[in-house]
């Protein structure tokens, strides 16, 4: 049972760390489309 959960353990670390490796590695596309709001002018103090 000792090596049944050793084997558990390290197939849970290889997956947390090619997790985070993916993660960080990911080239995220930043979003394209275009917002434009209106502020009105009472909203800011004078």
């Amino acid at each position: 049972m000792k090596r049944v959960s050793r084997i558990v353990m390290l197939f849970l670390a290889v997956l947390v760390v090619g997790g985070v490796f993916f993660v960080a590695t990911w080239d995220i596309p930043a979003p394209v489309a275009k917002v434009e709001k209106v502020i009105p002018d009472e909203r800011f103090p004078r």
